[in-house]
């Protein structure tokens, strides 16, 4: 189908075939993960949108897609607002929407293998209010009308050797089934796809950025498991790596093996875990207890040997950044580099590691206005010039073996005018108050969310989305529970171990964007004299912050010593592997304030 347009009549014509009234399409897949494969990407197939949050409600008239804060401005680019209204989350949702719109009497259809059963119960009282009923669907309708979905992924598994994972999936596998006894329960079900990949120590090719697989598993109390994975995925040496006592089923069989635990306790987490599978369990007589995913905390606490590695990593991606910056303040200046050029390069410079695996996410490459679009992604029909005179933003990540990198970096491109260098310094100010917060054991990341914020707040400025989120081990970019946010999460007592970012930001629409993004690992700290134990970041991240972005006079003494010491540290780590022009121009970046 030629247009987005065409698109919602078929699947409406679809709906009217169906017997529906209206349809629920989010952005996930039956596993609830946020990024996701090909075949599931159907917000972006039927709207346009190419966000990585989102979701959308169709009726027979009326159309709303529901974003927050990160996608205001990109979902008016991408989706045509003559066909969708634009719905600002967590203001509105597709539940209250539902229940202001939904034809009376009418029949709201949704796929049981992409909601939670939380989202399932809201929804169906919005629509209930208006006399209206929440169907679940055997089969998705936009499936129905999408001729060319792509098939899921086939791609081998991969072995993540224990050098990297730090520690053996029977040990994992043996936790969990201690947890089980101490919970009462005689299985548990991995539906996320990165608790699979961690219990498992497996990762995957399946989805773009993620180093995932596409399976189900269901972990026994007497340590076994039952993983259910397309056949085509296995080899030799993943049938080794897992061993006896892990058996492996057909992906397709996963569903019916639901119904097998009559009589038996099955725990099954209600944020990770889909509506249909609640729904199978207790469909097949199994009672069910509703607890978060016992792979979730210990994936988020790295052990000393993912440390390790997550600094080398991190060593290895900075290198690669710092060549980047320096080949950007050389080219940049000519007038001859566009954001797709620059995305380009970035990854060519993290490539030449020879240990690249992947980029951890789609390049945020931001010129100008285009910075200002909190999670832009740069296409042919986009990119814009890095123009002199105005600033450049840049969001990147890398996938290596032994860790996963995030960073932001925003350049002034030529002169900076007063008010970009003023608002860079109130970012910049936020992210060292956040880096050098020193707090008690038992801290939420919401607890520490305005400290970031202050400096912007004082001058009536702000920015719509967290300030951190958890990062994985060679796993996903965007990991929990750990969060730095006063919204949409940040109620996880933060841990040593826990690996976040640090990212405020500032964005003036239709001028530019601001961004400065280091990860921090979460650590002990010991207080002379002090009488709690406390906790504080070690910042993770080595790559120049651009001095001439930076209105010194705005920084107190502390803060400027700071700003030092992170380049002295800049210049220890990175500039040993760094040589000629490049070396140069990092002794001078780094130069004292």
């Amino acid at each position: 189908m030629s247009t987005h347009e065409d698109r919602l009549k078929a699947l409406r014509a679809q709906l009217e075939r169906d017997g529906l009234d209206g349809f629920v399409i989010p952005l996930t897949d039956e596993h609830m993960s946020e990024y996701v494969g090909a075949y599931a990407q159907r917000l972006a197939w039927l709207t346009g949108f190419q966000g990585s949050a989102g979701s959308a409600a169709v009726l027979a008239q009326d159309a709303a897609i529901f974003v927050d804060g990160r996608y205001t401005l990109q979902v008016r680019e991408q989706v045509d607002g003559a066909q969708w209204q634009y719905e600002g989350v967590p203001q509105s949702s597709v539940a209250g929407w539902l229940g202001a719109h939904a034809p009376e009497g009418g029949r709201i259809g949704y796929d049981p293998w992409l909601h939670t059963r939380a989202w399932v119960k809201a929804a169906s009282e919005a629509v209930a209010a208006r006399g209206a009923t929440l169907v679940a669907v055997n089969s998705n309708p936009v499936d129905a009308v999408w001729a060319d979905r792509p098939a899921p992924s086939s791609a081998k598994i991969m072995v993540h050797d224990e050098r990297y994972a730090g520690q053996g999936a029977a040990e994992k596998l043996q936790a969990m089934a201690d947890w089980l006894a101490a919970a009462r329960a005689d299985a548990v079900v991995l539906s996320a796809l990165d608790s699979i990949a961690w219990t498992f120590n497996i990762r995957g090719k399946d989805v773009a950025r993620t180093p995932v697989a596409l399976a189900y598993a269901i972990v026994h109390a007497d340590a076994t498991a039952d993983l259910y994975v397309a056949p085509e995925k296995m080899d030799e040496a993943i049938v080794q790596h897992l061993g006896s006592a892990v058996r492996v089923h057909d992906r397709a069989d996963f569903a019916q093996a639901l119904g097998g635990f009559d009589g038996r306790t099955v725990v099954a987490d209600p944020d990770r875990a889909v509506a249909a599978i609640f729904e199978a369990l207790e469909a097949g007589g199994a009672t069910v207890l509703a607890l978060r995913d016992p792979a979730v905390l210990p994936k988020a606490i790295k052990n000393e040997v993912e440390i390790a590695g997550h600094k080398a990593a991190q060593l290895r991606d900075g290198a690669a950044l710092s060549r980047f910056l320096h080949w950007l303040s050389v080219e940049a200046p000519k007038g001859g580099v566009d954001e797709l050029g620059a995305a380009a390069r970035l990854e060519a410079f993290r490539r030449d590691t020879g240990e690249l695996q992947d980029l951890s996410f789609d390049t945020i490459s931001g010129a100008g206005p285009n910075g200002a679009v909190v999670h832009y992604r740069v296409d042919e029909t986009t990119s814009r010039r890095i123009e002199p005179d105005s600033l450049y933003l840049v969001d990147s990540g890398g996938q290596y073996r032994d860790g996963t990198t995030d960073v932001t970096r925003t350049v002034a491109i030529g002169f900076a005018s007063d008010e970009m260098k003023r608002r860079f310094t109130l970012v910049l100010k936020g992210h060292i108050a956040l880096a050098r917060a020193q707090f008690p054991k038992g801290t939420r990341g919401g607890q520490l969310d305005s400290l970031a914020r202050q400096y912007l707040w004082a001058e009536g400025l702000d920015y719509a989305h967290g300030t951190g989120h958890g990062v994985g081990s060679f796993l996903s970019v965007h990991e929990g529970p750990q969060r730095i946010a006063t919204f949409g999460g940040g109620d996880e007592p933060l841990q040593p171990g826990m690996i976040l970012s640090n990212e405020p930001g500032y964005y003036k629409t239709g001028e530019y964007g601001i961004r400065i993004e280091n990860l921090v690992l979460v650590e002990s700290r010991d207080v002379p004299g002090g009488e709690r134990a406390m906790m504080g970041f070690e910042t993770l991240t080595f790559a120049p912050i651009d001095r001439n972005a930076i209105a010194v006079e705005l920084l107190t003494t502390d803060e400027r010593g700071w700003v030092d010491d992170y380049h002295a540290m800049v210049l220890e780590k990175i500039g040993p592997q760094l040589d000629g022009d490049a070396r140069d121009w990092l002794n001078g970046v780094c130069a004292p304030l």
